[in-house]
């Protein structure tokens, strides 16, 4: 079988299958470390994700996998950290936040306002995505570079189509559109919790991460924008929001700035189909904010899709 993307979505799905003993080849147009996966700021969180309905379990079989991963952060890329959501309330989400461990509204000094406060998984995407790429290998899958262009070409019986937001012209599905995120690392001046303050409905927030790698700064979510160029002042607003809450961010030297274009629609397509002459694919795309926050969870479940015809 073939699985098409090789973004957190695409191995993560195909290690669920290799390790149901199936024979996985990956087709991705480019190595992991280039996939918008790879520009993920990457801490454990349902965002810009749909349907609310199954979500909430995708994420939670998630979170008991990274919950063992962290036990080997230098490894898997997985650490658990605390940080607090600013402006969130318990009341406002859905009942999968009734079974985060630990997950309680944040106290007086924690933030000056409604925020809930939480040790969660933290991913570095830099090793995380090479880690789920070396264990494809190890359970006997490959990885190769290769275009698709055309999904019932693919000389395979059973075809997993991981691809994001290019499914919005392999498929095609217009559903699928960008929602595009920008980011600035920064040398981290001595912060070790995380903070999000998010509102879903604009383009422009305010959160950072601590990565081995330096401070991730953010961000924003310009739907419909194409551009994986930075731009300068979106970049200086980002930082200014951000050293507004912790001052010490705003002398941090800058170390990268980075574009990534999250595959969003109205809801996750994670179902099966039938192609010519019997041969099986499966749709496992469209996790918008949070591919890294449900990928074990879908994995799982597309793996169970993929089962009965391998």
């Amino acid at each position: 079988m073939v699985v098409v993307g090789g973004g957190v979505i695409g191995l993560t799905t195909a290690l669920a299958l290799a390790e149901r003993g199936l024979r996985v080849r990956v087709w991705t147009r480019e190595p992991a470390e280039r996939t918008t996966s790879a520009v993920a700021g990457a801490l454990w969180w349902p965002y810009r994700i749909e349907p609310e309905s199954l979500v909430g379990d995708w994420a939670l079989e998630s979170l008991a996998v990274y919950g063992e991963l962290a036990a080997r952060p230098e490894e898997t890329g997985v650490r658990m950290v605390q940080g607090v959501h600013g402006g969130a309330r318990l009341e406002d989400l859905g009942p999968w936040a009734a079974r985060v461990p630990g997950l309680r509204p944040a106290r007086a000094g924690e933030y000056p306002g409604p925020a809930l406060w939480a040790r969660l998984p933290l991913i570095d995407m830099s090793t995380h995505l090479p880690w789920l790429r070396a264990r494809v290998l190890a359970a006997g899958g490959t990885v190769e570079e290769r275009t698709v262009t055309d999904l019932a070409a693919v000389d395979a019986a059973v075809v997993v189509n991981c691809t994001g937001l290019g499914a919005r012209d392999l498929v095609p599905d217009p559903a699928v559109r960008p929602v595009r995120g920008q980011l600035v690392v920064v040398e981290n001046p001595g912060i070790t919790t995380w903070l999000t303050v998010v509102d879903h409905a604009a383009a422009a927030s305010t959160y950072f991460f601590p990565q081995p790698f330096g401070l991730v700064l953010g961000g924003t979510a310009e739907e419909d924008a194409w551009s994986l160029t930075p731009d300068a002042a979106v970049a200086e607003g980002i930082v200014a929001r951000c050293a507004a809450v912790r001052p010490e961010i705003a002398g941090a030297r800058v170390l990268a700035h980075r574009v990534g274009l999250r595959p969003t629609r109205c809801a996750v397509r994670l179902e099966r189909t039938e192609l010519p002459g019997g041969r099986v694919l499966v749709h496992h795309y469209g996790h918008g904010g949070a591919g890294v926050t449900v990928a074990w969870g879908c994995a799982r479940q597309a793996a169970g899709l993929v089962a009965p015809a391998a």
